[in-house]
């Protein structure tokens, strides 16, 4: 029986962020701890200690890893921040009274039973999706619920237990926004599985509320998903998201489930370097929504197509899936919507736009689709404007226009230091990397000692 990994945070410390950048380019490249272990001529335990930030790597072995997962010195870069944290902590150990920062706070944090559960490491497996695709398509019609409650039955599930967790749900994905996971989700998990895990095991007043209840039960577990997400525990995050497409069928709500099945499963797909699947997983949500999406998920669903096309090289069909998410957008209306797309405004359909154009590299307009959605951006959504402050940098590094790259890039550290999200911390490792041919630059400089200054963890 293999062993759990130790659970960790990429945000907690350099050796935690190394971990699990190494994780996801070994699960990109499909290869086995083990075999991985086989491949740089290092043991397969060496590779689990080290992406569980049990063990500092040696320099042999970190460029091994760099060559064998072809990373492009991404890892080696990371060599300097791994050396000065490991010569810190040699220090902290052999001196009581050392001064505390940030990520050691978040360290004991961690070491607290129960907080760090949504970063269970399983890996993300793109062979499972199809027949979870195709088993969405095939469903029966019909909800698939418990039996509903006799009158007056003790503990049955009403209509006010919904409208509390509903309350819950909306903060807990308000926090999410302005924070990002690292901060959040220990809360979130234990609500679940106290609160939402009692309301699942109990009958439902009517079939009506039972619906109700799956599709809010589904609701908690994209969250959950999406946090793992931001953890950088992508298979978590796909166990979590087939959970509440499961949900979804039970309740027989087929537009949330497209929604789960393009959005979030599709998303993660791309995020995991697997655009085809991604691409797959898109087209059967639209397919199988046809008849009932309304314009705003309809929107949302073709932007994802158009992403995955974009990731393929494919700018025609990424340009026409655009035009209409674009047109269908437009059509949308609040009263028409379901709550949970209502946050899918012109500001995020530009978020999608942008990093299409990113992708088949029109760095001119990838900069004027972030710009509309940077403007229009809810200011309390402080992950989604460190990630698309960080890739307007990136697009400006492409342009050319390095000044304007390394100011902007200050402006997404900034942000990125007030969450604790992994995603963030690579955008920022990203645009790094983006600037690495201009390092003799003196604003290029500065920024690397801003971010060293400002946000250790990300600095390479």
């Amino acid at each position: 029986m293999g062993q759990t990994p130790r659970m960790l945070q990429p945000s907690l410390s350099e050796r935690h962020f190394f971990g699990a950048e190494l994780r996801r380019l070994r699960e990109r490249a499909n290869l086995s701890q083990a075999r991985l272990g086989a491949m740089i001529r290092f043991s397969a335990d060496l590779v689990r200690r080290v992406e569980t930030a049990d063990r500092f790597p040696s320099r042999e072995f970190v460029e091994a890893c760099d060559r064998t997962l072809a990373a492009g010195g991404a890892l080696v870069r990371l060599l300097p921040l791994l050396e000065a944290s490991r010569a810190n902590e040699r220090t902290r150990t052999t001196s009581p009274s050392g001064s505390t920062n940030g990520s050691t706070l978040l360290a004991a944090q961690a070491e607290r039973p129960g907080v760090a559960d949504m970063v269970v490491r399983v890996p993300f497996q793109p062979g499972v999706l199809d027949r979870a695709a195709l088993d969405w398509l095939n469903a029966s019609a019909g909800p698939h619920l418990p039996v509903a409650a006799r009158v007056d039955a003790p503990d049955q599930v009403c209509e006010e237990d919904l409208d509390s967790a509903e309350t819950v749900l909306a903060m807990f994905r308000q926090l999410d926004h302005t924070h990002g996971a690292g901060r959040v989700h220990a809360q979130v998990q234990r609500y679940v599985e106290r609160e939402l895990n009692r309301l699942l095991a109990s009958p439902p007043a009517s079939e009506a509320i039972g619906r109700h209840l799956c599709t809010l039960a589904a609701g908690f577990f994209e969250l959950c998903g999406y946090q793992a997400v931001d953890t950088g525990a992508h298979g978590l995050a796909q166990r979590l998201y087939l959970r509440a497409l499961r949900l979804t069928e039970a309740a027989d709500d087929r537009l949330y489930g497209s929604y789960l099945l393009a959005v979030n499963i599709g998303h993660l797909a791309l995020h995991c370097g697997h655009p085809e699947p991604a691409r797959r997983m898109a087209l059967t949500a639209v397919r199988g929504s046809e008849t009932r999406a309304t314009p705003a998920v309809a929107a949302a669903l073709h932007a994802v197509v158009a992403r995955t096309h974009a990731r393929l090289g494919r700018e025609d069909d990424c340009l026409l899936h655009l035009d209409i998410a674009e047109k269908q957008l437009v059509r949308s209306k609040p009263e028409i919507e379901p709550a949970w797309i209502q946050y899918f405004d012109a500001a995020y359909l530009a978020d999608e736009i942008a990093h299409c154009f990113h992708d088949l590299g029109r760095p001119r307009q990838a900069q004027r689709h972030l710009g509309d959605a940077l403007a229009t951006l809810i200011p309390t959504h402080v992950r989604r404007l460190a990630i698309d402050t960080a890739l307007l940098a990136s697009s400006l590094v492409a342009a050319g226009r390095i000044d304007e790259a390394c100011a902007t890039a200050r402006v997404a550290v900034d942000y990125t230091a007030r969450t604790t999200s992994h995603r963030c911390l690579q955008r920022i490792v990203e645009v790094q990397a983006d600037l690495e041919p201009y390092r003799c630059e003196p604003e290029v400089r500065e920024f690397g000692e801003y971010v060293r200054h400002q946000l250790p963890v990300a600095a390479v």
